[in-house]
């Protein structure tokens, strides 16, 4: 069965006109453009996930909100540990002097107090860091999406154009049998059929990638509302 639908589409697209082949070449190029993209992002998204529950459960679970950020930089530049580090970083710049050579101590600081305004730069701050490393999470799924919509798109410029092609044999030959179309026909569904061999695996790979992305979006917004939280809590006058 296999091997029949696999000698079918290389005699389609061996009879093929130049135009069909270079579709198919196309299509072909950007299905391996597509699964590097989609291997790439499987373990991407697989490790930030890992590094998510480590650094939110470390972090959540310390003595104060610096306590992570002084006692390490930041080693994996994981979306969540970025965000983490860089909303400290300014927390830690709007501290008053004495206030921070105690935290480097690692004595802590009670009583050190921020103001209203101070705490909504924080904020502001932590939502900004938090949309760009939103973005990073979300890189290269556009790659994804393109070539699933793409793939059988070309497929049927592919088609339309190889039964003009077919029509127009037949009319320069003056008749039509089953015998001079049938091979016409068949090699222009051939990048329709391409097409949709590349689209229907990538729209699965698509919503299952997608599903994790909003996961791990999700889990940084709750991480970086408890983190502004613990901000609050720890330091507001």
């Amino acid at each position: 069965m296999i091997e029949f639908f696999a000698d079918s589409l290389v005699n389609g697209y061996l009879q093929s006109s130049a135009m069909g082949k270079g579709i198919v070449i196309v299509q072909l190029a950007a299905s391996v453009v597509m699964v590097a993209v989609v291997i790439g992002k499987v373990k991407e998204l697989a490790k930030i996930g890992r590094l998510t529950r480590r650094v939110s459960r470390d972090v959540m679970t310390g003595r104060d909100v610096m306590e992570y950020y002084l006692a390490r930089h930041p080693s994996s530049h994981s979306p969540i540990e970025n965000i983490y580090h860089e909303t400290c970083e300014r927390l830690f710049k709007l501290l008053s002097p004495d206030t921070r050579t105690s935290f480097s101590r690692g004595v802590g600081a009670q009583g050190a107090a921020l103001t209203r305004n101070e705490i909504e730069l924080v904020k502001s701050h932590c939502e900004h860091i938090l949309d760009e490393e939103e973005l990073r999470v979300e890189h290269g799924m556009g790659v994804i999406a393109t070539v699933v919509a793409l793939a059988p798109m070309l497929g049927l410029l592919g088609t339309v154009w190889g039964v003009l092609d077919a029509f127009d044999a037949m009319g320069t030959a003056g008749s039509a049998s089953l015998a001079t179309m049938a091979p016409a026909i068949s090699s222009a569904l051939v990048t329709t059929v391409v097409g949709l061999l590349i689209a229907i695996p990538g729209v699965c790979a698509f919503n299952r990638l997608n599903a994790t992305v909003r996961k791990l979006v999700s889990d940084m917004e709750g991480f970086a509302d408890d983190l502004v939280g613990r901000v609050a809590l720890e330091f507001q006058a």
